[in-house]
């Protein structure tokens, strides 16, 4: 319930009545206040504490009061890892691996992403957008108010510049923050067969500077594997990033262990995804260079992957871990980011308190965002997203439910 005041008031809207699980590290489990009330201001968290040390009376202090109920609020959840973009369907490959087909044979036999490339090329824009905005919306309704998008399914100049002129049109008429990455070192197109030095050439001396003339891409990814690029291409790709005042994130050490972990430290990358193959030595590179590790449950669990990330490794290293769906067509089709942590605790090991803040503190580190939102703390951008639960490990306990009450984003509550 909101009551709302005509006093002059120094905040604009004010929760009491919660529980806040702030994600601020080094106090409490979650950094968890019982009884606690948080309030915005200009879109941004103007205070947050025990009710009970309020600077006054709620209804004097800001123009809308509303009651929590005793509901949990935490930030903003961060899905900071997706291919939201795409044309086609690829579940007919789903049938195939589960007739013994490996994601490897699938791919060398012309499907897995070259598939969804000639998709998304016969695609137009609108379509792409129509498509893209009910998945958009099944992360919205799970408490979602960051997402990354990546490009990746063109492997050509014009549609990579498709994908993601889609995927920033998203992030302007949905209820969401859309991070844009450019990922046009994801697979060797077919015209480019026993060309593939020749492709990275296109990437980094055509796709490249036009994406970055764009403005349309935040961040620039690549797919560092054997049946990706090598580390030597992969190098390329992230220099010519270094030369447009790009930032760089790399798909590493999912398959085999080419020592892409290490070679996104030496980039300052934003993150390293999916590292189930990573040595302890490219996990203290990345803990050292404040890389974070970006853990996929959702394709470990399609793909019934057995090597696990080296999460006992991370942890000693001090290595930040995020969380993701990696929502894709071939590995992950998984839209729901709760799902993730339970994945995340069950499959890989992960505490509830660890899994929640890979989807908010860490996930914001891995968009390059740690300094404006993932926890609640005063300064940051107010997304919050509120619960009906007891406890916050609820969060990765349940699957199946979404006991996601309702959403804050920068300030202003869902529905106004």
């Amino acid at each position: 319930m909101a009551r709302e005041h005509a006093t002059e008031a120094r905040w604009d809207r004010l929760w009491t009545g919660a529980n806040l699980a702030t994600m601020v590290p080094g106090g409490e489990p979650y950094g968890a206040i019982r009884g606690g009330a948080i309030a915005v201001a200009d879109g941004r968290i103007a205070w947050v504490g025990e009710a009970a040390e309020l600077p006054g009376d709620p209804a004097t202090l800001a123009g809308t009061v509303h009651d929590a109920a005793g509901r949990w609020i935490t930030p903003g959840l961060i899905d900071c890892h997706t291919h939201l973009v795409f044309g086609g369907s690829r579940a007919g490959e789903f049938e195939m691996r589960l007739n013994g087909a490996s994601y490897e044979e699938v791919a060398r036999a012309g499907g897995g992403i070259v598939s969804t490339m000639r998709a998304t090329r016969e695609a137009d824009d609108e379509t792409l957008y129509e498509a893209a905005v009910p998945r958009l919306g099944n992360l919205i309704d799970e408490g979602v108010t960051t997402v990354e998008v990546k490009s990746g399914y063109g492997l050509d100049t014009d549609t990579e510049l498709k994908q993601l002129r889609v995927a920033r049109k998203l992030g302007g008429a949905r209820p969401v923050d859309v991070h844009t990455t450019f990922l046009g070192a994801h697979a060797l197109p077919p015209e480019f067969s026993g060309r593939q030095g020749g492709y990275i050439d296109l990437v980094v001396e055509e796709m490249l500077p036009a994406v970055a003339e764009s403005g349309l891409a935040d961040a620039v990814d690549a797919f560092c594997e054997g049946i990706g690029f090598t580390p030597e291409e992969t190098d390329r790709v992230f220099s010519a990033a270094r030369s447009h005042g790009l930032p760089v994130k790399l798909h590493a050490d999912q398959l085999s262990d080419l020592g892409g972990a290490a070679l996104a430290a030496r980039y300052d990358a934003l993150s390293a995804d999916h590292l189930e193959y990573t040595s302890e030595d490219g996990i203290a590179a990345l803990a050292a260079a404040g890389t974070v590790a970006v853990l996929l449950p959702g394709a470990f669990y399609t793909l019934r992957e057995t090597r696990l990330p080296p999460v006992d490794a991370m942890r000693s290293a001090g290595a930040g871990i995020a969380i993701a769906t990696d929502f894709n067509p071939g590995s992950s089709p998984a839209l729901s980011l709760l799902l993730m942590l339970n994945m995340a605790c069950t499959l890989f090991r992960l505490t509830p308190e660890e899994a929640l803040a890979g989807v908010t503190r860490e996930a914001a580190k891995a968009l390059g965002l740690g300094q404006d939102r993932g926890t609640l703390e005063a300064g940051k951008r107010a997304d919050l997203a509120l619960w009906d639960i007891g406890q916050p490990a609820e969060l990765a306990y349940w699957f199946g439910v979404n006991p996601c009450a309702g959403r804050v984003r920068a300030g202003e509550p869902d529905g106004g």
